[in-house]
């Protein structure tokens, strides 16, 4: 390939090697290395595992990237000067020049790649401005000391506790937040934050209403298209530009006096989009494998299995009045209606016994409560709906079928004080789901919720976010808003990774209000309803008193 050079010096790469957990190689050092191996796509150096122990399992099986050629060699075959060395280590034939250190090595690998095909100016450029990224000694500079041991040390240390327990965050990740909160640092700082200010005044955002904006403690719901406008933001378009190392064409259009002449003071501060500022760098590269694994371990994204994905109500044998078809909507929507009571009826009725009471909160058109008063006639069934032509037609289409044990409650839920032991909410808008949960938690009573509207959720006189003691411990309320404003990009609009990002953040703020259920004594499931293409909302929260 054109730009390639070949005459280069054959070097063996050595890293520790001790274990493995879920596709992470440790020490994390070890993880670090393959992963910039891999990013930079270096296929130069002879990688040599070292086994910190013996019996050590060596399954390499997807962890080591499939063309990187590795072997397993013994503490004693080790060079000798290399063994007067920590790893991970360099060292070039005949032996005699050694590398030693994450930094030094990761350095090494950049320089090396880059010399291999001078075409990938993208890899040198993670060294950063005037290529010195994590150049100075971990002892005089904090930052380097941050990334090359204290992150990766204290994350080790947070993955070896039980995971039985609940740990707490570590004080090195608190504090590289606080490093993260503080003022970007960067190479023409003035001209970028005046490009900055530029933006704002042409958006008609002030300085003082930036600052305002960015003490908000609530964000508030965003279309899709502010969302995207808002990822073109001066700091995004640096870093993307400097990613793609783009040359910026000349202008010799000056800026405004007003931007020109702006007071320091009252130029908008710029905010991180990597670990040391605007661009990507080997920071990020060191400190992305480290901080992914925390994540990991913190808190998961997981679904219990659904309980009968394929079953279905015989909705062709059932009444007319039965099925959600009556109502005024569409077909296709119509359907979608029938997949999501085909979930929610299952759960309940697996539940039921005969002489039970259950609740429909905010039963709207009746659409849960009147299948469940068909198919559960052994069981009451009320309906609580606080708008009153919603009732009504719930109400006629009860009565065109006859039923019995049906009883209609116009009112907030606060007002119902009788007793049950089921209750069941559809798509319950933003804390209503909550205010339902507490309701059943209060009674003693089993709940089938289905959320809706996560956007909403905020701090109220009843509720204050995260709910659980375990998401408490590591996000703030501010970061569970920001959480719940992205469960709502779920629309099915929207590009398929945001959609998968949004589904995500669905089950994280379901699982939360899992958790604080399960402290006051409930089993609870977090379960994907079937087909997940009956709703964008399709997270379904099942508890169980123990």
């Amino acid at each position: 390939m054109k730009g390639i050079k070949k005459s280069l010096t054959e070097e063996y790469l050595y890293l520790d090697f001790s274990h493995q957990i879920e596709g992470c190689m440790f020490p994390l050092h070890t993880s670090v290395t393959l992963f910039l191996l891999s990013y930079c796509d270096c296929k130069i150096f002879k990688v040599c595992l070292v086994p910190t122990e013996k019996g050590a399992d060596i399954s390499l099986k997807n962890v080591v990237p499939q063309d990187v050629e590795v072997q397993i060699i013994s503490r004693q075959e080790l060079p000798p000067i290399v063994q007067n060395c920590c790893l991970p280590a360099v060292v070039e034939k005949p032996d005699n020049f050694c590398r030693a250190g994450l930094a030094v090595v990761l350095r090494h690998i950049i320089q090396k790649s880059y010399e291999a095909d001078p075409s990938k100016k993208e890899i040198l450029e993670l060294l950063g401005f005037k290529k010195t990224c994590l150049k100075a000694c971990a002892e005089v500079s904090q930052w380097t000391r941050l990334c090359e041991l204290t992150i990766p040390l204290a994350i080790e240390n947070f993955l070896r506790e039980s995971s039985d327990q609940h740990p707490t965050i570590p004080a090195e990740i608190l504090q590289l937040e606080r490093k993260l909160s503080e003022p970007v640092r960067v190479h023409n700082d003035d001209k970028l934050r005046r490009q900055k200010l530029k933006q704002q005044k042409a958006a008609g955002v002030g300085p003082s209403l930036a600052k305002e904006k960015t003490k908000s403690k609530v964000p508030r719901e965003e279309t899709s298209e502010e969302l995207d406008s808002s990822s073109e933001s001066l700091e995004l378009k640096v870093a993307f530009s400097k990613l793609t190392v783009q040359e910026e064409p000349a202008t010799t259009n000056r800026e405004p006096s007003h931007i020109r002449k702006a007071k320091a003071s009252d130029l908008p501060p710029l905010e991180h989009v990597f670990a040391e500022g605007l661009y990507f760098t080997l920071a990020d590269i060191v400190l992305l494998p480290c901080i992914h694994h925390f994540l990991e371990k913190g808190i998961e994204v997981m679904f219990s299995p659904h309980p009968c994905p394929t079953w279905t109500l015989d909705w062709n044998s059932l009444p007319a009045a039965v099925s959600p078809k009556e109502g005024k909507m569409s077909s296709d929507r119509a359907l979608r209606k029938q997949q999501q009571l085909n979930n929610l009826v299952y759960v309940v009725t697996n539940q039921a016994k005969p002489g039970d009471r259950i609740v429909d909160f905010c039963s709207g058109g009746g659409h849960v409560g009147i299948v469940l008063a068909h198919m559960l006639p052994s069981c009451q069934v009320t309906l609580i709906e606080n708008k009153e032509l919603s009732l009504i037609r719930a109400k006629k289409r009860s009565d065109e079928l006859g039923l019995s044990n049906i009883w209609f409650i116009q009112a907030n839920m606060e007002y119902f004080t009788g007793m049950f032991n089921i209750g069941v909410a559809l798509h319950a808008c933003g804390v209503a789901t909550d205010m339902v949960i507490e309701h059943c938690i209060k009674t003693r009573a089993s709940f089938v919720t289905c959320p809706c509207c996560y956007g909403f959720i905020q701090n109220t006189s009843k509720f204050n976010f995260p709910k659980s003691e375990q998401f408490k411990k590591t996000l703030s309320y501010k970061e569970h808003m920001i959480l719940c404003r992205f469960a709502d990009q779920t629309a099915v609009q929207l590009p398929p990774q945001r959609r998968l990002v949004g589904k995500q953040c669905m089950c994280l703020v379901d699982l939360d209000r899992a958790r604080a259920a399960e402290e006051r004594g409930y089993s609870v499931q977090v379960i994907s309803m079937e087909p997940e293409s009956c709703s964008p909302k399709n997270n379904m929260i099942v508890g169980v008193p123990i």
